[in-house]
């Protein structure tokens, strides 16, 4: 298992595709492959030897093929079905982005380049690149992962529930028009282990700590603090209303702004 925090600052663990179930989903794939680079020879063939090709024109065939293959295979699926192959999806594995996010064309294609290039086959050595480079990686990262910014998990597995912050009502007109966007990940992450952990705080650390987390969210998101409020309340206002603008209605319930109501005193 690996933490990994979305955009939204919310930590999943997510269980990471070791080396062996790897393996093995390539093999797949290159049978796959192999069968598929065949019979698109078999067709270029049929088709260039009946207009009097001659021996170039079929090395041009046999190059583009290969390398349509070795490059347009992984990347075609991986887009198509949001990160897995044949050999994924037998084995229950999909590519996400570092933050657990679903990859798109651009992770896809820099995979399906860095495998062909550096990590299988032109300088690969076969494989030996990708095998010692996910060996030494925390999360079996190749390097074509690295490039990519994405990782390889079991995908069969239920993912575990995020933890959602919950904003006390008379706060949350407050963090509406909050320009969240300045609020950097690392930050925010603080906030949320913050959250999440404040009930095995000492009350010391819950009152210190929350108030210099609360002036260096201020500061970033360059806002006055709320007064009259604790830094637990302001905090939770703050992470919700982040992870409300990124997670789906479903997950997360849509507030319509109204009027703020007025606190005096503590």
């Amino acid at each position: 298992m690996a933490e990994f925090t979305t955009g939204e600052a919310v930590a999943l663990e997510l269980p990471i595709a070791r080396l062996p179930t790897r393996a093995t989903a390539f093999l797949v794939d290159v049978v796959a492959q192999f069968l598929l680079a065949s019979v698109l020879f078999v067709l270029t063939v049929s088709v260039l030897l009946p207009g009097g090709a001659d021996t170039a024109w079929l090395d041009v065939a046999v190059l583009v093929t290969i390398v349509g293959v070795l490059v347009g295979y992984p990347v075609a699926c991986e887009t198509a079905s949001h990160g897995r192959t044949l050999g994924k999806l037998l084995l229950g594995l999909r590519v996400v982005r570092a933050d657990g996010g679903p990859i798109d064309f651009r992770h896809a294609l820099t995979r399906g380049l860095a495998g062909a290039i550096v990590d299988f086959w032109m300088l690969g050595a076969f494989g030996a690149v990708a095998v010692v480079t996910s060996m030494c990686s925390p999360n079996a990262r190749r390097v074509g992962d690295v490039l990519a910014g994405t990782v390889v998990i079991h995908a069969q597995r239920p993912l575990p529930v995020p933890l959602l912050a919950v904003a006390p009502p008379w706060l949350t007109g407050w963090a509406v028009p909050l320009p969240l966007a300045m609020l950097p990940d690392d930050l925010a992450l603080a906030v949320r282990q913050y959250l999440s952990r404040f009930r095995t705080l000492t009350p010391v650390v819950q009152h210190e700590l929350g108030i210099a987390l609360v002036s260096a969210v201020c500061a970033r998101l360059q806002v006055p603090v709320p007064t009259g409020y604790p830094p637990l309340q302001i905090l939770g206002a703050v992470i919700a209303e982040r992870q409300r603008r990124v997670l789906p209605p479903p997950m997360f319930p849509v507030f319509r702004p109204g009027p703020v109501p007025i606190r005096v005193g503590p």
